[in-house]
């Protein structure tokens, strides 16, 4: 059975509920009224008869998130770590200092709603799924009793259409054509790395992990069994693929191989076996910001419409699409964890051609 007193004044009340419990007993104040810690113990009393231990202390949501990521997010990838920091600066900015216990649904939706008017529906969706895994394992720690995340609507601009995240054939084929006939003259380095992304469908990391011994010139494969950090949110040195299907090894054609040989014998090693080296930077290979530049004055003297490098990496799927290549070569070629993961990325161009795909199957079967 709970007592209350008074610990504040006539004027300015604050009450204070007491249950008798063991191993002691349990006690809060702070209510404006008797009637508020009268509602506020029935509630914790009903929770210790269901064996319950009630969390009376406050937590605030950027402390507790903050905690939750050493304790459970600590092996992540830099890179991956980086986006944890974002999403509690995102929550120190939105709820300064505010208990997970105070927060309301309607208080989370109205967050969403403004975090998304200059944010894009994917960036909401990864500070949402940060957010929500967090609260879950609150709940499960009965600091808070119901999920505040649950079945919220997402918002955010719409991103960029997926058709202009890559360059169609035709494109792909000027851009092409541009970089070897430089490379026939001269070894720039930036070049290489773009032509290689265009014809390999290698992640950026993968690309200027390269090794020499990576190449296998007899058989024209190259060996994808490491990544590289290059910046500040990814690192430095050498690391693991993005996952266990990331390590593969693809076959190249020919001539982009043969490019590569004359490359390695008619330039030095370096001491860090890097074929992407760049005595310049504290990374000791290129940047994706330097390439970026170098593909962006190229592709406008081409008039070719304007992609970051990792676009290429869309244009080399686009096309093996395009072409007829089977959907499980392609999500092995790019180093896909599962088909399902090729499937979403490639929405877009699995639509186009299913309506083409149609069209074929009909004129099959009307020269029946």
């Amino acid at each position: 059975m709970a007592s209350y007193v008074n610990r504040g004044t006539k004027a300015k009340p604050s009450w204070q509920y007491i249950i008798s419990a063991k191993p002691k007993p349990i006690r809060k104040g702070g209510f404006k009224s008797k009637k508020e810690a009268e509602a506020a113990a029935i509630e914790v009393e009903a929770k210790l008869k269901k064996g319950i231990n009630p969390h009376l202390k406050l937590e605030p949501i950027d402390e507790y998130f903050e905690q939750w990521v050493k304790i459970y997010k600590s092996n992540t990838a830099k890179a991956t770590q980086t986006h944890y920091d974002n999403t509690l600066k995102v929550l120190k900015a939105h709820f300064p200092s505010t208990p997970l216990q105070h927060i309301k649904k309607s208080d989370y939706q109205l967050f969403l709603n403004e975090y998304g008017k200059t944010k894009s529906k994917e960036t909401v969706k990864k500070i949402n799924s940060h957010i929500r895994a967090c609260v879950r394992d609150a709940v499960d720690e009965g600091i808070i009793q119901s999920d505040f995340t649950r079945n919220v609507k997402l918002t955010g601009l719409d991103s960029k259409p997926s058709s202009e995240k890559h360059i169609n054939y035709f494109e792909s084929k000027k851009l092409s054509k541009a970089l070897i006939e430089v490379l026939k003259n001269e070894h720039r380095v930036v070049y290489y790395i773009i032509l290689l992304a265009l014809k390999s469908g290698m992640r950026f990391s993968e690309i200027v992990a390269l090794t020499r011994s990576d190449f296998d010139f007899k058989n024209n494969m190259i060996d994808i069994n490491k990544s590289q950090g290059y910046s500040t949110s990814t690192g430095k040195g050498k690391k693991k693929t993005k996952s266990y299907a990331s390590a593969r090894v693809i076959k190249m054609d020919e001539d982009t191989m043969k490019m590569f040989k004359r490359y390695f014998e008619e330039t030095p090693d370096n001491i860090h076996k890097l074929v992407f080296y760049n005595p310049e930077s504290k990374y000791h290979v290129f940047s994706n910001t330097g390439v970026n530049k170098a593909l962006k004055k190229l592709l406008n003297e081409l008039k070719i419409p304007q992609i970051p490098i990792h676009g290429l990496r869309h244009t080399h799927a686009s096309i093996l699409f395009y072409k007829g290549i089977s959907i499980q070569y392609i999500s092995e070629r790019l180093g896909h964890a599962d088909i399902d993961t090729t499937i979403k990325t490639y929405t877009h161009l699995i639509k186009e051609l299913r309506t083409q795909d149609e069209k074929n199957a009909i004129k099959v079967l009307t020269a029946l």
